[in-house]
This record gives C-alpha cells, structure tokens and sequence, in this order.
C-alpha cells in the first residue's frame, strides 16, 4: 500500500515565489509589481486613489469548520472590493499580508489565493504585494485594495440631505441565514426548509457579491448623494450615514427588500425576517441616497442594467432621529442592532 503523501510544510520564500508565479500577473497600471520591498502603479490623470483595508481574524470574521480556505480568501477579497464599490471606485490592485499557523500547508495558502483572486477576476483586480508572517493564535488576513475614482466623484457618507430617497442593492438578511444554517445554529424546522433555499442562502454567505460597476455608475453620474456598504447591518450602517450628514431618517420595514429564500428560513425557524434583514450583515448590497430629481433616473438606469434596487425611506431632518414605519403602521424609534466588535 502506498503511503500518503506527506503534507508539505510552510516556507516563507518558497512561498512567496509560488505566489508570484500563480498569482502575481501584471496590468496596464502596474510598473512593478510582487518581487521588491514596494510595488510600483500609476494613477490616470484626472483621477483619484481609493484605498481601504480590512483585517480578518479566524473565530471573528470566520469559522475553518464553516469555511473553506477559498471560501476566507473569496470574502476577504470581497469585503474590501464591497468597500470600494460604496465609494464609486474602480478596484484595480490588491495586497494580502497573511499570518499563519505552524499546522497550515502550502496547499492551504494556495487555496485561500485561489479564493482571492477569483473573487478580483472579474472586476480585473492583480495581486501586487503582501506579507506573510507566522501566528500564534489562529490564521489572520489583512488586505488591502486601491482604486480609482475620477477627481471630485467619490461618494461620502456625508452627502445625504433632507428629502433625499434612501435606496438599497438587491435583498438583505440572507448571508445572516445562511451562516446560521452553516453553524447550525437553527431549530429542528429549518430541516424543512427547500434544498434550493439552503443553497441560496449558504451561498450568498460564502459568495456575495460586490457591486463595483453600479457603484460606479451612481458616482460617475453624480446620482447618488451619499452611500455606504451593508457589512454590518442596516440598521447600523444607516446610522453611519446620517451621523456623517448630521441628519436623521424614516425607514418603511414594510418595503425592505427579503428574499423568498429568506422568508421561508424565518418562517421554519419561527423567527421575523425583518429583523434578519436589519441586523444581518455581510450582504454587501450597497445603501445609498438620491435627491428627488435623480429618483426616476436611477431606477430606470437600474432596470435597464438588471440591477435591484428598492427605495426603503427618506433622508428625515436630525431632530427625529432613526425612527422606522412598522408593519401594523406605528412609527417608532428604529434600534440600532448591527454587528459591533468589542460588544
């Protein structure tokens, strides 16, 4: 009998140039790339460099008996592509630093590469640097993308004014159902629930999607007066918003957008599919702000993309604060309960 194949350990150089070889592949704006202490782009001229990074810690931001490698670097990538949408931006570079147990392989790291990238590939992201460093305690990720976006058209969270419609991407709670499934954190009902609606939401926990180009097109366009991605929570990102524009706002949680998919979770687990939509994050839909003369255009650019949008409120003045129109039609303080580390 043959024996197995022993698992190859981890060594930084060796590493490091399997990465350059597998992933490292140049663009048009990359004057060099992984291979020096600093990569090296350009920035069209007439354009502005967007940047943003997040850090993601095993047994916070993820679970390895939940996830699989590609799965972590699919959304590692993704929640910082997610981040540049939000702004307008267009992504174009990636760096990942890594900090890694002694018990991960190589073919671990390659597998989470191979989640990152795919997530770049179709907004024509390259990996230009990193780090890798050993851990301690658990597997740590940080990356870092940069983008572009032309000269005075970045969307802020400080923009939104009175009057303005708050708008939201395609449908909210479903990543926060689908980890429960995953974690299976759920009651005996959900074993009801449809093969097609588990797939559906297990795979927009381990695969959202961001969206870079209608980002761009709200920014490029100026239609939108403020926006932000849905990581946290609605709840707590619309607060962002109107803390950033010294405002306040009304909600209609008749109108949050939930799919059927779901609804029939909440429906099995007896719990209320408004408050996954509120308090889930993760969705990475984008929740933005248009003044009323830009409404119909935007919807309208909208259907003629394929893109779902839903209006779900108004931009109200600060003095009333984040209140919500419920389902029996009472109008009432909306609570803030998005995810916050350190709570």
């Amino acid at each position: 009998m043959a024996r197995p194949k022993a698992k190859r350990p981890l060594q930084e150089f060796s590493l490091i140039r399997t990465l350059h070889r597998r992933f490292g592949r140049g663009g048009p704006s990359i004057v060099r790339g992984i291979g020096d202490d600093a990569a090296i782009a350009t920035i069209p001229a007439g354009r502005h460099l967007v940047l943003t990074t997040d850090l993601l810690a095993e047994g916070i931001h993820f679970d390895l008996r939940t996830a699989s490698f590609e799965d972590v670097g699919y959304k590692a990538a993704m929640a910082n592509l997610s981040d540049a949408a939000a702004m307008g931006a267009r992504p174009e570079h990636i760096l990942v630093a890594l900090a890694v147990p002694a018990s991960t392989t190589e073919a671990n790291i390659l597998r989470l590469y191979r989640g990152l990238m795919a997530a770049c590939r179709p907004y024509r992201v390259s990996l230009i640097g990193g780090d890798t460093s050993a851990s301690a305690h658990g597997l740590f990720i940080s990356v870092t993308v940069t983008g572009t976006v032309p000269a005075g058209t970045a969307l802020l969270r400080s923009g939104a004014r009175v009057g303005d419609a708050i708008y939201v991407t395609g449908t909210l709670g479903d990543s926060r159902a689908g980890l429960a499934l995953l974690s299976r954190r759920t009651r005996a009902g959900a074993s009801r629930l449809a093969a097609a609606a588990r797939r559906f939401l297990i795979g927009r926990h381990r695969r959202p999607i961001a969206h870079c180009r209608f980002g761009q097109l709200l920014s490029t366009n100026r239609l939108a007066t403020a926006a932000i991605d849905i990581s946290d929570g609605l709840s707590g990102d619309l607060r962002h918003i109107c803390e950033e524009s010294r405002t306040g706002a009304l909600l209609d949680l008749r109108l949050l957008p939930i799919s059927a998919a779901c609804r029939a979770y909440a429906k099995a687990e007896r719990c209320d599919a408004m408050q996954l939509a509120l308090a889930g994050g993760e969705d990475y839909e984008l929740l933005f702000t248009v003044a009323p003369q830009h409404q119909a255009r935007i919807e309208r650019l909208a259907r003629n993309r394929g893109s779902r949008i839903t209006r779900i409120g108004t931009i109200r003045p600060r003095s009333e604060g984040l209140r919500a129109t419920y389902p029996n039609g009472s109008v009432r303080p909306l609570p803030v309960t998005s995810y916050e580390h350190f709570h």
